[in-house]
């Protein structure tokens, strides 16, 4: 039957709405298609990131320096020297002052003079126009050069002189009396107070590791096996030093009140309870700039756990300088103080790899000066928002680099002028961005406003710091040595390691001698290590100390038999 007018529109209806929700059902398909390919693209970014990361890391250099502060650091390890005198020069994107050389004099000062005079052979002393003998008419200055005598072992052997009474030996009541001898060391071994003191030098300044210091005693002549160095090195560490040690620790932890914070892993293969392949750590507490002796402590812990500062610093209140670690906020009593190096390099790693070459990282310390960012370049839309963040916190450097040299209260007036502002455009601004979701850059933002108000901390006190890199600075020179050394053999020797390293750097921040401070600690230590009036006279800041281990090396003028007794006072008697 043909169908009726009503039921064809009926059809139709039908027809038209099966369609209208198959349309809908396509621009939903379209719409989450859609939505799935931003995501997958958002992923596909982050895992590019992650590779290229990956990959300088491997491959790359691990420094944010820039070429010049590298180029720099190799002169003036090398010790080569500028010749000409101050003048600016201009490079692209900064101006640097080029060093003044110093005078032979001034570098070699503190040097002893040989003079070696040079006289005319007795066959040439006649006048080779007349053949009168000739006069001397003086010494006149040829040239210089300088001189070293390599180490040279040699054996001492202590002779004790006896005395006998002939009077009471005549009456059969023998009389003796003998000489005192320095005390040994150790017993019944021939270490010496200089022979560790090298030992603990090289380990721990010069980054020689046992083994290969064992291949330098024998070509001494001295056959000194790693496992007899270390053993001196552990023994005199932890019965000789421990003692200066817990008493910097005490001053550190009770009688300052500005702090720098940092960890970095080690391993050690023999520890009770642990596998060989278990990470440990070491970690690093200095001093901050208080206007007192410098400290430089380090402290070998078993993990990375919070309770680990918190059983050091026990009775520590003040300021912590650290990095973001969480568990530093466990810390009671305390003010973090985060560090902005940190934050920025949080957004320097979200730069692509091809456009950090053009990016300049500014350090308080450094020597060269980068142009302050102007306000419209950190809103330039032609950068990157990561490069942007970067440009923030350059800005704050900038200005930190100079007013590092400032008085403290006068530090701190001068950063409440300007730096605020630049805090509160660079907290705006974050409030702005919807980075990708897994993203470098939503890494980086979310680090700098979780730690807000600990990365604007050090404006309430000019004492305070901008960044950690003081502590991070420290984490390196354990870092190189532990790059020779590889690991840790036993407990004990991780913490000798901890003791002497504390002790290197705090002589080194005091600008102290290094091996004679090592070597005066070994010399008297022994006799005064139960005596605190004598511990006190050999921390690295007493006048003691100071005379004895300001100059350069010698030891012949403090041998054992030579050293005498240290200057106590009555009351510290």
């Amino acid at each position: 039957m043909p169908q009726t007018n009503e039921e064809l529109i009926q059809q139709l209806t039908e027809t038209i709405r099966e369609l209208t929700k198959t349309n809908r059902e396509q621009a939903q398909t379209i719409t989450d298609l859609r939505g799935n390919i931003e995501m997958l693209l958002g992923t596909i970014n982050n895992l590019n990131e992650m590779l290229a990361e990956l990959r300088r890391k491997l491959f790359g250099k691990s420094s944010e320096k820039s070429p010049a502060e590298i180029a720099a650091e190799k002169a003036q390890a090398t010790g080569r020297e500028d010749t000409e005198e101050k003048e600016p020069v201009t490079v692209k994107e900064h101006t640097r002052n080029r060093g003044k050389r110093s005078p032979r004099e001034e570098l070699y000062e503190k040097l002893p003079i040989e003079e070696v005079k040079c006289d005319v052979p007795e066959g040439e002393r006649l006048c080779p126009d007349c053949g009168t003998p000739m006069e001397r008419l003086g010494y006149a200055y040829a040239r210089e050069e300088l001189r070293i005598t390599p180490a040279r072992v040699v054996r001492v052997r202590y002779l004790q002189e006896k005395l006998v009474c002939p009077v009471c030996k005549e009456e059969g009541d023998t009389t003796i009396v003998r000489a005192e001898t320095p005390a040994p060391l150790m017993p019944h071994s021939p270490a010496s107070p200089d022979m560790v003191a090298e030992i603990m030098y090289q380990k721990m300044f010069m980054d020689v590791p046992f083994y290969r210091q064992e291949k330098d005693w024998l070509q001494k002549g001295v056959p000194i096996p790693r496992g007899t160095a270390a053993r001196w090195f552990n023994f005199c560490g932890l019965e000789y030093f421990l003692p200066v040690y817990e008493v910097m620790h005490e001053e550190l932890a009770t009688q300052r009140d500005i702090l720098h914070v940092d960890e970095v892993p080690c391993q050690v293969l023999k520890e009770e309870g642990r596998e060989a392949e278990k990470k440990s750590y070491m970690w690093i507490y200095s001093s901050g700039t208080d206007g007192k002796p410098k400290i430089i402590l380090y402290d070998y812990r078993p993990g990375r756990s919070g309770d680990h500062p918190i059983e050091f610093l026990k009775g520590f209140s003040g300021k912590v300088h650290c990095d973001g670690y969480q568990a530093y906020g466990r810390l009671e009593d305390v003010i973090l103080v985060c560090c902005l190096a940190h934050c920025r390099r949080k957004f320097y790693e979200a730069i692509p790899a091809e456009r950090r070459k053009k990016i300049k990282l500014l350090d308080i310390n450094s020597d060269t000066a980068i142009q302050e960012p102007e306000e419209e370049q950190a809103d330039d839309t032609k950068m990157l928002s990561a490069e942007k963040g970067v440009a923030f916190c350059n800005r704050i450097f900038f200005l930190e680099r100079i007013y590092k040299e400032l008085p403290s209260e006068e530090r701190k007036e001068k950063r409440l002028k300007k730096e605020p502002e630049i805090w509160a455009q660079f907290w705006a601004w974050l409030d702005t961005l919807t980075p990708t979701g897994g993203s470098k850059l939503e890494k980086a933002v979310n680090y700098a406003l979780n730690h807000k108000d600990s990365l604007m901390a050090y404006l309430s006190d000019g004492r305070c710091e901008v960044s950690n890199n003081a502590a991070e600075r420290l984490a390196k020179s354990y870092v190189m040595a532990r790059k020779n050394f590889l690991f840790h053999d036993t407990v004990d020797g991780a913490r000798a390691s901890a003791v002497v390293l504390s002790l290197v750097e705090t002589a080194k921040a005091n600008n102290l001698n290094i091996y004679m401070y090592l070597y005066t600690l070994l010399l008297y230590m022994p006799d005064y290590k139960n005596e605190p009036a004598g511990v006190e006279q050999l921390l690295p800041w007493s006048e003691f100390i100071r005379e004895r281990c300001s100059g350069i090396t010698d030891i012949e003028s403090c041998r054992p038999e030579l050293k005498g007794n240290l200057p106590l006072t009555d009351s510290q008697s």
